[in-house]
């Protein structure tokens, strides 16, 4: 902790005692957090994919459309000041925003949009399908997306409407990033990627200007940003892994916010000095069982495993205000959800599941967490409960990255692990939930389906790929339901909450914007009074 403190007091970013103040005092002008952010893999938006990067990159990246802080439910102009759609529902056509320029002085040209969008699927790195499922390719990015003068067409193949592709376009890989300013710092055919993983190029409100793998994150104010200065001319994201040690920090004044307290802390927290604000989130949380372990193929397991999780024992205590119940691949509060919830911890029907099948146990199984609160709580309860039925888990913890990199590479055998739609559209999540046609270990595909060697009855593929290209909106919210009652009751994922985030802040603190995920949170409006 005296270390932690020395080398926060000595960083450029100091932190100095006011006279006769009884605990430290952040610089009026700067944002001073503590956060776990050793998830973050990568921070070049043509790779960042975890929740930590989605944050920092929505503060350094504007999109042509995004949802903006100052309502993070309305996709509102970005880079874009305008746009139409053609009447075949095949392509829009952008005009780019008068005097934007990015963070380096250079102007915003629809040449960089052009740039951008063929960066990412020429280095088709974890996020590029986003872009891909538009009919992209290496070979035809040139005639999809096009530029004439101020103006930049978007054309894509596949039946589905307009509005599903502007979503699209606001994801995370759409980041427009200045072309002059990534070819200075190319290496090899790599596009910039080692350059941009610590460095930024974006026309956001922020700029990177220190990247340090988990330990720290700092922004600087980007003053020529269109939408105006943020107040805050730094923002400072401390990695601090341990909860005890970020309640500390706060309560004594060295940060202004704690993002990753568990609710016994926030509960304790000094009410004179500190304040909790609460953000739903679109986050869902799940157990899943890899396909490649044999003794986990059985889908009687996956049944006994819904009625093994002891869903209102966690939310009624060490996930009280942090998560509820939740059983359904789409997130409630959102069109096209299912929030029926018919599971519930019963050890003796899992048990009579498991012998009715003929299913011999002991069955032992690792588990792999990230090693922070609430997923090591959460671990170490379903440990208790899978083992009442004969089902052992060996617990293996580790880093953020270290985790999702074993998950990406389908090593696992159970995972506890969460999932962010990567666009506010039902079909994100469906395909990760529900969609797996090609299960071939070489078929990359970011889905947890495909990460779980789950080969998707094709059926159940079809009704996805229904369910986007339907275009009465009803019968498509309609065909989501349908789809998550089926994974929700024959699948090797068990979906057991939705997230609902707590974060302790200075009472000074006003203006910070969390929406419903990790891609919604900004600092341009934080200002300290």
């Amino acid at each position: 902790m005296k270390l932690f403190r020395a080398a926060l007091l000595a960083s450029a970013l100091s932190l100095p005692l006011a006279a006769g103040a009884v605990y430290a005092a952040t610089p009026a002008d700067a944002l001073v957090i503590a956060q776990n952010i050793d998830d973050i893999v990568a921070l070049d938006p043509a790779q960042a994919y975890e929740f930590s990067a989605g944050e920092i990159n929505a503060n350094l990246y504007d999109h042509l459309v995004q949802y903006a802080a100052e309502d993070t439910t309305v996709l509102a102009p970005g880079l874009a000041s305008e746009w139409t759609a053609d009447e075949a529902a095949k392509s829009l056509t952008f005009t780019m925003r008068e005097g934007a320029t990015f963070a380096s002085g250079n102007p915003v040209r629809a040449e960089d949009v052009h740039y951008s969008f063929k960066r990412v699927i020429a280095l088709n790195l974890t996020p590029a399908f986003i872009l891909t499922q538009l009919g992209w390719t290496p070979e035809n990015i040139d005639e999809m997306v096009t530029v004439d003068g101020n103006t930049v067409t978007v054309k894509w193949t596949g039946d589905f409407a307009s509005a599903f592709v502007l979503n699209v376009l606001a994801a995370r890989p759409a980041a427009i990033v200045d072309e002059v300013l990534v070819s200075q710092h190319v290496t090899g055919e790599d596009w910039g990627n080692a350059w941009l993983n610590t460095n930024s190029a974006g026309s956001g409100p922020f700029v990177l200007t220190d990247y340090r793998p988990a330990e720290l994150v700092r922004l600087t104010a980007n003053e020529t940003y269109f939408d105006g200065a943020p107040a805050m001319k730094q923002v400072l994201i401390r990695h601090v892994a341990e909860a005890a040690t970020q309640q500390l920090l706060l309560t004594s004044g060295d940060v202004d916010m704690a993002k990753n307290l568990t609710p016994d802390q926030i509960s304790g927290l000094p009410a004179d000095t500190v304040k909790v604000e609460s953000y739903p989130q679109a986050a869902v949380h799940f157990l899943s069982f890899n396909q490649k372990t044999e003794s986990l193929t059985p889908p009687a397991v996956w049944e006994a495993a819904r009625y093994l999780v002891d869903y209102d024992g966690m939310t009624e205590t060490f996930l009280k205000g942090q998560m509820e119940k939740h059983q359904a691949f789409w997130p409630k509060g959102f069109p096209g959800s299912y929030d029926e919830t018919p599971y519930s911890y019963d050890v003796e029907k899992a048990k009579q599941i498991l012998a009715d099948a003929g299913i011999t146990t002991p069955i032992n199984v690792t588990l792999d967490v990230i090693n922070s609160t609430p997923f090591t709580d959460i671990a170490q309860s379903l440990q208790a409960g899978f083992a009442e039925a004969g089902i052992n888990f060996e617990i293996l913890p580790g880093t953020g990255a270290q985790v999702i990199t074993k998950y990406r590479e389908r090593t696992h055998q159970a995972m506890l692990l969460y999932w962010g739609p990567d666009f506010m559209d039902p079909h994100s999540n469906a395909k990760a939930f529900a969609y797996n046609s090609n299960n071939a270990d070489d078929n990359y595909t970011a889905t947890t389906t495909w990460r779980n060697a789950w080969a998707v009855p094709a059926e159940m593929n079809d009704e996805v790929n229904a369910a986007l290209a339907e275009a009465d909106q009803a019968k498509r919210n309609e065909l989501y339901v349908d789809l998550q009652k089926k994974v929700q009751a024959e699948s090797p994922i068990v979906i057991m909450f939705q997230a609902a985030l707590q974060i302790a802040m200075a009472n000074n603190v006003e203006g910070y914007v969390n929406g419903s995920n990790s891609d919604f949170v900004y600092y341009r409006l934080v200002t300290k009074q």
